[in-house]
């Protein structure tokens, strides 16, 4: 597997052999020893799994939990956009969206560091995504911001009405949640 740095401090795209034969295909899309060797501790707690159809928009969210949370994520079906959004107070990169195109028969996969808000919006008629999490689910501290905040511009390539959940059509905007101190900093804890 190969670890390829994004702008985002602590992101990587990963690519993986995938092999094709006339049954489908074969692809392995994570190896610890891999991350081993890159010097990345990334111990798994928790996998989910998500099924959704065209136009969703997940996201963008992120965790505070004590121990913070790495996400290893993947396309299993179909196609999507995976959205990183840099909310890490002090980060160089502060405010610095990537997009990665995933999709279920190509070799790629992303590493999402602790402090990053993730999303995804799918772009095939469905798409199914898979992650595994360094620290499990805690509901008090995950936070979500506004998809469409419009100091992020997130270009969602959405072909219709974006079809959002209302938690993250309620979400606040990244400059509410650092005003509320609700935002990780660069290196640990939160604002």
């Amino acid at each position: 597997m190969k670890l390829t740095p994004l702008s985002i401090e602590g992101a990587y795209v990963l690519e993986s052999a995938v092999w094709p034969d006339d049954r489908g295909f074969f692809r392995e899309w994570f190896k610890r020893s891999d991350f081993d060797a890159q010097g990345i501790d990334f111990p798994i707690e928790q996998t989910n799994l998500s099924m959704s159809k065209r136009n969703v928009v997940r996201g963008l969210h992120y965790s505070l939990a004590p121990v913070g949370q790495a996400k290893v994520v993947t396309c299993a079906y179909g196609e999507l956009a995976d959205i990183l959004v840099d909310v890490r107070v002090g980060s160089p990169t502060f405010g610095v969206v990537e997009v990665v195109h995933l999709s279920a028969d190509e070799d790629r996969s992303v590493f999402v560091a602790p402090g990053l808000a993730h999303g995804y919006c799918v772009t095939s008629e469905i798409g199914a995504f898979v992650y595994l999490l360094s620290s499990p689910y805690n509901a008090p501290m995950e936070f979500d911001i506004d998809p469409f905040d419009t100091t992020l511009n997130v270009p969602w390539p959405i072909s219709g009405d974006a079809i959002v959940s209302d938690k993250d059509a309620n979400a606040p905007s990244l400059e509410s949640r650092r005003s509320s101190g609700e935002l990780p900093l660069f290196g640990g804890a939160s604002a």
